[in-house]
């Protein structure tokens, strides 16, 4: 059993080679100025470029115009558009449309009827990305990489048409009981291969991917 990962929130040179050259499948950038992982379009397309055919570029955004949009698809031509914010099915097939580039769609999960409720997007967007809702005052209070998880066990057995990924508060401490608990194919982790909000340690990232592979029962 493969399992696919994703090392999201990327800001330095380091942390990508050390993302590509251990394997992950997926190398995440993230496009909201309110979040720590934020950085610049021009920033992305230098960072991305060691990456780019070994591992797909993903650009996270969150509730975007289209004028972010289309600078991000210019700029720096991603794989995938990640969208991590409140947009509707019908949002999610208009943007495939209009770019023809495939969309990660994430879904905020606090219990079962929020895992139900991502039926709503099979068929609409391309990968549905499974993240935690945080409590309030929990985590950073952003759409996403707030170390936070929830009950890994409600993904497992959901039949959908499309490719799941598990997020939220994953480390490679965590990741091989997640795994086994969510059935999940692919796992995403930005705040737990971190030093502090934003910052990636190039050694966690070794370890988690480490973890993953361990998990799967391939030698690390």
């Amino acid at each position: 059993m493969t399992i696919d990962v994703k090392i999201c929130g990327l800001k330095d040179a380091d942390s990508v080679r050390e993302a590509v050259d251990g394997g992950a499948a997926y190398v995440g950038f993230v496009f909201y100025p309110p979040s720590p992982r934020a950085i610049s379009v021009e920033e992305a397309a230098v960072l991305a470029a060691p990456a780019r055919g070994k591992a797909k570029i993903v650009a996270l955004t969150v509730d975007a115009d289209d004028d972010l949009l289309n600078r991000i698809v210019e700029g720096l031509r991603p794989d995938i558009l990640q969208f991590h914010g409140s947009e509707t099915p019908q949002r999610v097939r208009a943007v495939r449309e209009t770019y023809d580039i495939p969309v990660m769609k994430a879904v905020k999960i606090g219990g079962e009827e929020d895992i139900l409720a991502a039926r709503a997007f099979d068929g609409y967007a391309d990968m549905v990305l499974f993240d935690a809702r945080p409590k309030p005052g929990e985590g950073l209070g952003l759409p996403g990489g707030n170390g936070v998880s929830f009950d890994w066990k409600l993904m497992a057995g959901l039949d959908l048409d499309i490719p799941l990924m598990l997020s939220g508060g994953l480390d490679s401490s965590n990741v091989p009981a997640a795994i086994s608990q969510s059935g999940a194919r692919a796992v995403d982790v930005s705040s737990g291969v971190e030093s502090a909000p934003g910052v990636k340690d190039p050694a966690r990232v070794r370890e988690f991917l480490a973890a993953v592979r361990n998990a799967e029962g391939v030698p690390a």
